[in-house]
């Protein structure tokens, strides 16, 4: 039996900031807009949140069940993996991942119900299209590496990770906080914060996916970095990073030069991006995925105190 710590480790907190950041920033963007203060206008971003962790934990959760059954895990040079290291049966860890999906699902659903009260009769599609997409984020999550055609063994798990942790959930948590709080949505800051978001979650994975890129390929896991080899993969990492600057640039045009205080955080990646860069690799790249999980929300909490602080002004 897998020991509450283990289940602790196989929940990947290191990974997590990947579901809070996008909230945060997304949040900040939202309230800027100038909403209505009002009970859900405060409780919407919570349940964000819970939408975002769920997704998140459910998601690793179904990676190391998928891994394991499969016999991906059986060689790492990562963390410990609760199937593949035999200490969690995998129809428990399966059930841990779809508890995930249901939380966030839940949550969702009461998002979704306050979207169609603030919206009035007739205002129907937009919570129609979140149904869909929360759907589709779930079905994502679990044939990441489930299923018979796992996309992440074929190199598209860094656009999910953009897609869905960028893109969906820090534009989803504009619209649904602005929506909330009865004030117009700001699409176009909200846009350029979640693009922002997206690159440095993707640069988790990318930094992730570096560290096991010997043991992915030795196991038939062709993902983007084995794909494009240890070269290309240790300048994507940088890239991804140095595109956080132009959009965080972007985003203070479109709100307040304050958001600009958002750059301070990319000063925990100065470090990693050097280690990835000159070529560290295996055991000692788990330090630079945690680190650059830090960034992310140091980028996003500054961003959102920046942004406060441009209200205030």
């Amino acid at each position: 039996m897998a020991t509450a710590r283990e289940w602790l480790e196989g929940a990947r907190l290191r990974t997590l900031p990947a579901s809070i950041s996008p909230v945060v920033a997304g949040t900040a963007v939202a309230w800027f807009a100038g909403p209505q203060w009002s009970v859900r206008a405060v409780l919407a971003p919570l349940l964000c949140l819970v939408v975002g962790l769920g997704l998140q934990i459910g998601s690793n959760y179904a990676n190391d069940y998928s891994d394991g059954v499969r016999g991906t895990d059986a060689y790492r040079v990562g963390p410990m993996r609760l199937v593949g290291s035999g200490v969690a049966r995998p129809a428990a860890v399966k059930r841990a991942a779809w508890t995930g999906f249901a939380v966030a699902g839940l949550a969702g659903l009461v998002l979704v119900v306050w979207t169609a009260v603030a919206l009035g009769p007739g205002g129907w599609v937009a919570p129609a299209v979140i149904v869909a997409v929360g759907l589709a984020a779930i079905v994502a999550a679990w044939y990441y590496t489930g299923g018979r055609r796992p996309y992440g063994y074929a190199g598209w798990g860094e656009v999910f990770v953009f897609v869905f942790f960028g893109l969906v959930a820090g534009l989803g948590t504009t619209y649904l906080v602005a929506t909330a709080a009865a004030s117009a949505v700001p699409w176009g800051a909200g846009l350029v914060s979640a693009v922002v978001m997206g690159l440095m979650s993707t640069a988790i994975l990318v930094a992730n996916n570096l560290r096991d890129l010997e043991t992915d390929r030795q196991a038939g896991k062709l993902t983007l970095p084995a794909r494009l080899g240890e070269r290309g993969t240790r300048w994507l990492y940088a890239g991804l990073l140095v595109g956080v600057v132009p959009g965080v640039a972007g985003l203070a045009w479109v709100t307040t030069p304050w958001a600009l205080l958002g750059l301070a955080g990319l000063g925990l990646v100065a470090a990693p991006v050097i280690r990835v860069v000159r070529g560290d690799s295996g055991r000692l790249l788990i330090g630079v995925l945690k680190m650059t999980g830090l960034a992310e929300l140091a980028v996003a909490v500054l961003i959102a105190a920046g942004i406060g602080l441009g209200r205030l002004a």
